[in-house]
């Protein structure tokens, strides 16, 4: 009757607008509101209805009150798809992965329908946990629900394999996927970066380019990463202009990829200038420029940045002290050092994790307290790394304690069998304190246990093109010109009686073949390739994939002096500054 006459029951149109104002609560993650919302929803009797109860548990899970949305959940007398998706969505969202895992396990037990809302919060869910089986298993289901081509769902197979170390598996997705979105392209981007593939990335790039996809911040941001892990100054200049034609600059997390390439280039001046023209700052940026400064070694500049945070109310994080940590290792400051291990552990806010105790494991080694850094990793409330031992082996080669050094390479031997460097770093141990008998074990070893060690590679640009070079490089078409600029460096600096470190070459061989050997290093031939290749104005910066050794560092300190040129060299550990006869590293690295 009443609908014939055109009149609405009344309470529908109290349930309509019950339904408006907890939509707009939850928007505005106003619990309090929410709250009484859900009051006048039992007083009305409105409990009982799916739809109110689904409004109720995306209110609850929107302001991160997981718990209530569950106890509406588990009160419903019946639940749709839209009801399961919402509180399985929540549990992803809040970082609750084994919650979504398991309430997913429940849905598919009971035999409800899965749709690709449901697939693609548990495959996000599976990515946070690093659950790669459970992820197969999804994709399976996705297959044979032939959901797999769908964008939501394809995408977060993808993110999952990516993170999970499966590049291969992620690209496979990628292509069979027949509508990428940008969060598709995105995804594939930093899953190249986060797998160290850099040049697959910027080649990515340049397809989605040719493609016209549009560029977002986040793919910019991932490209910029991996200009600035392959060091690509003129690619990630070009890419700067990018983003200030699209108008991203002003976004923190691309800002911050700007200043962290420009540091990683070595131009750590153009970082420090983008830092200093933003006027709102993140501490992601913050974290970024105080890093930039600690692998330039300004680590004073970087302790004055700290205490600057704290006076403009930034608070760190877990990321701000590592780098700090990280700033007093490589400088040399173990007061300075326990100050801000000891800050870390006073800090509420922050959680201390594994990489911050390595840092200070780092600290004392690298200050000759080995004893100390093993009694640090005895205590500490963490399961030693491979980095960790790592450190500790290198800092017992330099301050020559080789029975620590024998300790820590056997956990090393265990953790990273296929790692040859760990064995020639025992070996070194060994070679330094004359103790060759255990040399030619350590070696033999090496060489039995099939373990590979990573050649030894410098590299420069010059002329738009990238030059690469080994030890004793004969392969070069200018390398006759390179070894004549060679003998020709080597005159002039024996004028300031250079002499040259031969215990930096740790063979059992006669000291006049140390020095022929020494003299061909691959960071000296990049050093007079570029002598002969680029103009005086301009620095000659060169890469190296390994530790610079002692030799190598103080020839570039004589060279710089007697060319009045500035050299730049950034090797595995940071960036040296060589310039009228000292590096900006103090002799400290």
């Amino acid at each position: 009757e009443d609908k014939r006459h055109g009149r609405i029951d009344r309470s529908l149109i109290d349930m309509f607008a019950l339904h408006e104002l907890l939509q707009l609560c939850a928007k505005r993650r106003s619990l309090l509101a929410g709250r009484s919302c859900h009051g006048l929803a039992i007083h009305f009797g409105l409990v009982t209805d799916t739809v109110t109860c689904n409004v109720l548990i995306n209110l609850y899970t929107k302001c991160g009150r997981n718990d209530c949305a569950r106890h509406v959940f588990d009160a419903m007398l019946s639940r749709s798809i839209v009801s399961w998706n919402t509180m399985i969505a929540g549990y992803t969202q809040s970082g609750e992965d084994v919650q979504a895992l398991k309430l997913f396990q429940r849905m598919h037990r009971e035999g409800r329908q899965l749709t690709k809302f449901t697939l693609s919060s548990t495959i996000c869910a599976c990515a946070a946990k690093y659950a790669i089986n459970e992820c197969k298993q999804l994709h399976a289901t996705a297959f044979k629900l032939a959901l797999d081509s769908n964008s939501f769902v394809g995408t977060a197979i993808l993110d999952v394999y990516a993170k999970c170390n499966m590049i291969m598996d992620a690209c496979w997705v990628f292509e069979k996927m027949p509508d990428k979105t940008l969060v598709t392209w995105s995804s594939l981007f930093a899953g190249y970066v986060q797998n160290g593939l850099h040049e697959e990335a910027l080649c990515l790039f340049r397809n989605a380019q040719r493609e016209g996809v549009k560029l977002t911040e986040f793919t910019l941001s991932a490209i910029i990463s991996a200009c600035a892990s392959l060091a690509l100054k003129i690619e990630g200049t070009q890419l700067h202009a990018v983003i200030v034609k699209c108008g991203f600059h002003g976004n923190f997390f691309v800002a911050a990829s700007l200043v962290d390439m420009y540091a990683r280039c070595g131009q750590i001046e153009k970082s420090y200038a983008l830092f200093a023209y933003m006027e709102q700052k993140n501490v992601v940026i913050w974290n970024a420029m105080i890093a930039g400064f600690s692998r330039h070694a300004h680590s004073w500049e970087a302790m004055i940045l700290f205490e600057k945070m704290h006076q403009l109310g930034i608070f760190p994080n877990e990321v701000t002290y590592l780098s700090m940590l990280s700033v007093c290792s490589h400088a040399g400051l173990v007061e300075e050092g326990r100050h801000y291990f000891n800050l870390l552990m006073s800090d509420r806010t922050v959680e201390p994790n594994v990489l911050h105790y390595s840092c200070m494991v780092d600290v004392l080694g690298r200050s000759g307290k080995t004893d100390e850094a093993w009694e640090l990793i005895h205590e500490m409330p963490f399961e030693p790394t491979a980095s960790m031992w790592g450190s500790l082996l290198g800092s017992c080669r330099n301050h020559n304690n080789s029975g620590l050094a024998r300790i820590a390479a056997e956990q090393l031997f265990q953790l990273e069998p296929d790692n040859g460097g760990n064995h020639v770093l025992l070996s070194n141990v060994y070679a330094a304190s004359g103790n060759w008998e255990n040399v030619l074990m350590a070696r033999k070893y090496l060489k039995d246990s099939g373990a590979k060690k990573e050649m030894g590679r410098s590299w420069i640009e010059a002329k738009g093109k990238i030059h690469v070079f080994v030890v004793g490089e004969r392969k070069h078409p200018a390398i006759t010109d390179i070894y004549n600029k060679l003998e020709e460096i080597y005159h002039d600096v024996r004028k300031f009686a250079h002499m040259t470190k031969i215990e930096c070459d740790l063979h059992d061989v006669h000291d006049d073949q140390k020095e022929e050997l020494l003299k061909h290093h691959s960071e000296k031939l990049a050093l007079a390739f570029g002598l002969i290749s680029l103009p005086l104005n301009i620095p000659i910066i060169i890469h190296k994939n390994l530790r610079i050794c002692g030799d190598c560092h103080s020839f570039m300190k004589v060279v710089a002096h007697t060319t009045k040129r500035l050299f730049i060299v950034r090797d595995a550990n940071r960036f040296h500054h060589f310039k009228d006869g000292s590096c900006s590293c103090g002799d400290f690295w």
